[in-house]
Protein backbone atom coordinates (compact mmCIF):
# COMPACT_ATOMS: atom_id res chain seq x y z
CA UNK A 1 0.00 0.00 0.00
CA UNK A 2 2.81 2.62 0.58
CA UNK A 3 3.89 1.75 -2.90
CA UNK A 4 0.45 2.93 -4.22
CA UNK A 5 -0.58 5.65 -1.65
CA UNK A 6 -3.08 4.66 1.36
CA UNK A 7 -6.54 4.74 0.20
CA UNK A 8 -9.99 2.88 1.06
CA UNK A 9 -9.56 0.73 -2.23
CA UNK A 10 -6.69 -0.91 -1.47
CA UNK A 11 -7.73 -2.58 1.51
CA UNK A 12 -11.00 -4.02 -0.51
CA UNK A 13 -9.31 -7.40 -0.50
CA UNK A 14 -10.06 -7.66 3.70
CA UNK A 15 -13.63 -6.55 3.00
CA UNK A 16 -13.80 -9.47 0.41
CA UNK A 17 -12.30 -11.82 2.88
CA UNK A 18 -14.91 -10.73 5.78
CA UNK A 19 -17.44 -11.14 2.70
CA UNK A 20 -16.72 -14.45 2.01
CA UNK A 21 -15.60 -15.83 6.02
CA UNK A 22 -20.06 -14.49 6.31
CA UNK A 23 -20.97 -16.81 3.45
CA UNK A 24 -19.02 -19.93 4.55
CA UNK A 25 -20.44 -19.03 8.67
CA UNK A 26 -24.51 -18.68 7.00
CA UNK A 27 -25.08 -22.25 5.79
CA UNK A 28 -23.80 -23.00 9.50
CA UNK A 29 -25.64 -21.13 11.23
CA UNK A 30 -28.12 -21.48 9.48
CA UNK A 31 -30.76 -18.17 10.06
CA UNK A 32 -33.29 -19.73 8.43
CA UNK A 33 -34.37 -21.96 11.13
CA UNK A 34 -34.57 -19.25 13.23
CA UNK A 35 -37.44 -17.44 11.50
CA UNK A 36 -41.19 -18.45 10.89
CA UNK A 37 -41.49 -21.03 7.58
CA UNK A 38 -43.28 -18.07 6.37
CA UNK A 39 -39.78 -16.34 5.71
CA UNK A 40 -38.50 -19.04 3.57
CA UNK A 41 -39.38 -16.84 0.42
CA UNK A 42 -37.29 -14.55 1.24
CA UNK A 43 -34.09 -16.76 2.02
CA UNK A 44 -34.84 -18.40 -1.11
CA UNK A 45 -34.75 -14.86 -2.57
CA UNK A 46 -31.77 -13.78 -1.07
CA UNK A 47 -30.07 -17.14 -2.24
CA UNK A 48 -31.34 -16.33 -6.06
CA UNK A 49 -29.51 -13.03 -5.70
CA UNK A 50 -26.52 -14.27 -4.56
CA UNK A 51 -26.60 -16.55 -7.45
CA UNK A 52 -26.94 -14.08 -9.73
CA UNK A 53 -24.10 -12.13 -9.21
CA UNK A 54 -21.97 -15.06 -9.12
CA UNK A 55 -22.62 -15.83 -12.40
CA UNK A 56 -22.03 -11.95 -13.12
CA UNK A 57 -19.10 -12.48 -11.10
CA UNK A 58 -17.88 -15.74 -13.66
CA UNK A 59 -18.67 -13.71 -16.70
CA UNK A 60 -16.43 -10.51 -15.78
CA UNK A 61 -13.29 -13.06 -15.23
CA UNK A 62 -13.78 -14.94 -18.65
CA UNK A 63 -13.52 -11.60 -20.50
CA UNK A 64 -11.00 -10.22 -18.49
CA UNK A 65 -8.92 -13.60 -19.14
CA UNK A 66 -9.88 -13.06 -22.84
CA UNK A 67 -8.84 -9.43 -23.32
CA UNK A 68 -5.34 -10.39 -21.74
CA UNK A 69 -5.04 -11.75 -25.51
CA UNK A 70 -5.16 -8.89 -27.04
CA UNK A 71 -2.61 -8.26 -29.88
CA UNK A 72 -3.18 -4.74 -32.26
CA UNK A 73 -0.88 -4.78 -35.09
CA UNK A 74 1.63 -2.31 -35.06
CA UNK A 75 0.39 0.18 -37.66
CA UNK A 76 -1.43 2.59 -34.86
CA UNK A 77 -1.58 6.30 -35.37
CA UNK A 78 -2.17 6.75 -31.38
CA UNK A 79 -1.48 5.24 -28.04
CA UNK A 80 -3.13 6.92 -25.12
CA UNK A 81 -2.14 6.29 -21.73
CA UNK A 82 -4.64 6.49 -19.12
CA UNK A 83 -3.73 8.13 -15.54
CA UNK A 84 -4.01 6.54 -12.82
CA UNK A 85 -3.11 8.98 -9.97
CA UNK A 86 0.72 10.62 -9.14
CA UNK A 87 2.15 10.43 -5.71
CA UNK A 88 4.08 13.44 -4.65
CA UNK A 89 3.64 14.69 -7.62
CA UNK A 90 5.81 11.26 -9.59
CA UNK A 91 4.60 8.77 -11.35
CA UNK A 92 4.31 5.68 -8.87
CA UNK A 93 4.75 2.52 -10.63
CA UNK A 94 1.27 1.48 -11.11
CA UNK A 95 1.16 4.07 -13.90
CA UNK A 96 4.84 3.70 -14.60
CA UNK A 97 3.70 0.04 -15.77
CA UNK A 98 0.90 1.80 -18.15
CA UNK A 99 3.61 4.44 -19.53
CA UNK A 100 6.12 1.61 -19.91
CA UNK A 101 3.76 -0.65 -22.00
CA UNK A 102 3.44 2.19 -24.26
CA UNK A 103 7.03 2.76 -24.94
CA UNK A 104 7.65 -1.09 -25.67
CA UNK A 105 4.81 -0.95 -28.21
CA UNK A 106 6.14 2.77 -29.97
CA UNK A 107 9.43 0.99 -30.43
CA UNK A 108 8.20 -2.16 -31.38
CA UNK A 109 6.19 -0.33 -34.03
CA UNK A 110 8.80 2.39 -35.10
CA UNK A 111 10.82 -0.75 -36.19
CA UNK A 112 8.81 -1.81 -38.86
CA UNK A 113 6.29 1.63 -39.57
CA UNK A 114 5.46 4.92 -38.48
CA UNK A 115 6.21 5.53 -35.09
CA UNK A 116 2.22 6.32 -33.40
CA UNK A 117 1.92 9.93 -31.45
CA UNK A 118 1.58 9.25 -27.64
CA UNK A 119 -1.35 10.89 -25.72
CA UNK A 120 -0.95 10.84 -22.04
CA UNK A 121 -4.29 11.47 -20.57
CA UNK A 122 -4.88 12.66 -17.04
CA UNK A 123 -5.59 15.80 -15.32
CA UNK A 124 -4.64 17.50 -12.14
CA UNK A 125 -6.12 16.40 -8.56
CA UNK A 126 -6.36 19.01 -5.70
CA UNK A 127 -3.41 17.24 -4.29
CA UNK A 128 -1.42 17.26 -7.53
CA UNK A 129 1.18 19.75 -7.82
CA UNK A 130 1.13 18.90 -11.31
CA UNK A 131 -1.26 17.17 -14.29
CA UNK A 132 -0.86 13.73 -14.24
CA UNK A 133 -0.13 13.84 -18.19
CA UNK A 134 2.79 16.31 -17.58
CA UNK A 135 4.12 13.98 -15.64
CA UNK A 136 3.15 11.04 -17.79
CA UNK A 137 5.24 13.15 -20.70
CA UNK A 138 7.87 14.23 -18.64
CA UNK A 139 8.67 10.42 -17.76
CA UNK A 140 7.92 8.96 -20.94
CA UNK A 141 10.65 11.52 -22.40
CA UNK A 142 13.18 10.71 -19.85
CA UNK A 143 12.94 7.50 -21.38
CA UNK A 144 13.52 8.36 -24.71
CA UNK A 145 10.54 8.88 -26.18
CA UNK A 146 10.79 12.40 -28.30
CA UNK A 147 8.54 14.97 -27.47
CA UNK A 148 7.20 15.75 -30.64
CA UNK A 149 5.75 12.44 -30.95
CA UNK A 150 3.85 13.44 -27.50
CA UNK A 151 0.76 15.33 -26.54
CA UNK A 152 -0.52 15.73 -23.37
CA UNK A 153 -4.65 15.51 -22.44
CA UNK A 154 -4.55 17.39 -19.22
CA UNK A 155 -8.18 18.26 -18.85
CA UNK A 156 -9.74 14.40 -17.32
CA UNK A 157 -10.65 13.19 -14.17
CA UNK A 158 -12.18 9.53 -14.82
CA UNK A 159 -11.51 6.93 -17.66
CA UNK A 160 -14.32 8.40 -19.64
CA UNK A 161 -13.18 11.72 -19.83
CA UNK A 162 -9.36 10.23 -20.82
CA UNK A 163 -10.97 8.54 -24.34
CA UNK A 164 -13.77 11.48 -25.14
CA UNK A 165 -10.94 14.33 -24.51
CA UNK A 166 -8.38 11.84 -26.17
CA UNK A 167 -10.68 11.37 -29.13
CA UNK A 168 -11.10 15.21 -29.92
CA UNK A 169 -6.89 15.28 -29.69
CA UNK A 170 -7.00 13.02 -32.51
CA UNK A 171 -9.61 14.30 -34.45
CA UNK A 172 -8.17 17.68 -34.30
CA UNK A 173 -4.68 16.32 -35.21
CA UNK A 174 -6.99 13.95 -38.39
CA UNK A 175 -9.29 15.57 -39.75
CA UNK A 176 -10.60 13.19 -41.82
CA UNK A 177 -11.01 10.74 -39.03
CA UNK A 178 -9.24 7.93 -40.23
CA UNK A 179 -6.65 7.03 -37.63
CA UNK A 180 -6.05 3.72 -35.62
CA UNK A 181 -5.50 4.11 -31.93
CA UNK A 182 -5.22 1.68 -28.99
CA UNK A 183 -4.85 2.36 -25.32
CA UNK A 184 -2.70 1.20 -22.54
CA UNK A 185 -3.33 0.84 -19.27
CA UNK A 186 -3.12 -2.07 -16.58
CA UNK A 187 -4.32 -5.61 -17.49
CA UNK A 188 -7.36 -5.71 -14.70
CA UNK A 189 -8.26 -2.48 -16.05
CA UNK A 190 -8.83 -3.56 -19.65
CA UNK A 191 -11.76 -4.66 -19.67
CA UNK A 192 -13.31 -1.87 -18.51
CA UNK A 193 -12.23 0.89 -20.42
CA UNK A 194 -12.68 -0.31 -23.06
CA UNK A 195 -16.43 -0.39 -22.32
CA UNK A 196 -15.28 3.89 -21.82
CA UNK A 197 -13.90 3.56 -25.13
CA UNK A 198 -16.88 2.52 -26.89
CA UNK A 199 -18.95 4.85 -25.34
CA UNK A 200 -16.89 7.54 -26.05
CA UNK A 201 -16.91 6.81 -29.92
CA UNK A 202 -13.75 5.16 -30.20
CA UNK A 203 -13.23 1.92 -32.12
CA UNK A 204 -10.18 1.46 -29.82
CA UNK A 205 -8.23 -1.53 -28.90
CA UNK A 206 -6.37 -2.44 -25.18
CA UNK A 207 -3.37 -3.70 -24.14
CA UNK A 208 -2.63 -4.03 -20.09
CA UNK A 209 0.62 -3.69 -18.79
CA UNK A 210 1.48 -6.48 -15.51
CA UNK A 211 -0.01 -5.45 -12.45
CA UNK A 212 2.23 -6.24 -9.58
CA UNK A 213 1.13 -8.87 -7.49
CA UNK A 214 0.31 -7.23 -4.12
CA UNK A 215 -2.24 -4.85 -5.55
CA UNK A 216 -3.63 -7.14 -7.94
CA UNK A 217 -6.18 -8.74 -5.57
CA UNK A 218 -8.23 -5.20 -4.81
CA UNK A 219 -7.77 -4.08 -8.09
CA UNK A 220 -9.90 -6.74 -9.68
CA UNK A 221 -12.65 -5.97 -6.46
CA UNK A 222 -12.39 -2.59 -7.54
CA UNK A 223 -12.88 -3.03 -10.84
CA UNK A 224 -15.86 -5.62 -10.49
CA UNK A 225 -17.43 -3.16 -7.96
CA UNK A 226 -17.11 -0.31 -10.95
CA UNK A 227 -18.51 -2.81 -13.78
CA UNK A 228 -21.51 -3.83 -11.00
CA UNK A 229 -22.12 -0.42 -10.52
CA UNK A 230 -21.92 0.88 -14.11
CA UNK A 231 -24.98 -1.50 -14.42
CA UNK A 232 -26.69 -0.83 -11.18
CA UNK A 233 -30.05 0.24 -13.33
CA UNK A 234 -30.16 -3.68 -14.61
CA UNK A 235 -29.04 -5.12 -11.25
CA UNK A 236 -31.58 -3.24 -9.60
CA UNK A 237 -34.69 -4.41 -11.80
CA UNK A 238 -33.65 -8.08 -11.28
CA UNK A 239 -33.31 -7.93 -8.34
CA UNK A 240 -35.56 -6.02 -7.29
CA UNK A 241 -38.06 -8.07 -8.94
CA UNK A 242 -36.60 -11.01 -7.37
CA UNK A 243 -36.77 -9.58 -3.83
CA UNK A 244 -40.34 -7.83 -4.52
CA UNK A 245 -41.98 -11.07 -5.79
CA UNK A 246 -40.63 -13.14 -2.48
CA UNK A 247 -41.79 -10.30 -0.74
CA UNK A 248 -45.02 -10.72 -1.50
CA UNK A 249 -45.35 -14.60 -1.40
CA UNK A 250 -44.30 -13.88 2.08
CA UNK A 251 -47.31 -11.58 2.61
CA UNK A 252 -49.49 -14.53 1.19
CA UNK A 253 -48.36 -16.83 2.92
CA UNK A 254 -49.14 -14.71 6.21
CA UNK A 255 -52.61 -14.05 5.25
CA UNK A 256 -53.40 -17.67 4.55
CA UNK A 257 -52.07 -19.43 7.16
Amino acid sequence: MRREGRRFTNSLTLIAALGILFCILIPIINPASLFSEHFQFIFAAISLVTMYFFIHLSNFLSAYFLYQFNRPRRNQDFIIVLGSGLINDKVPPLLASRINKAIDFYWKQAAVNTPPTIIFSGGQGPDEGLPEAEAMQNYAVEKGIPLEHTVQENRSVNTYQNMSFSKEIMDSLKPEGKYKSIFTTNNFHLFRAGIYARQAGLNSQGIGSKTAFYYWPNAMIREYVAIVVMGRKRHMKICGTILGFALFLTVVSFILS
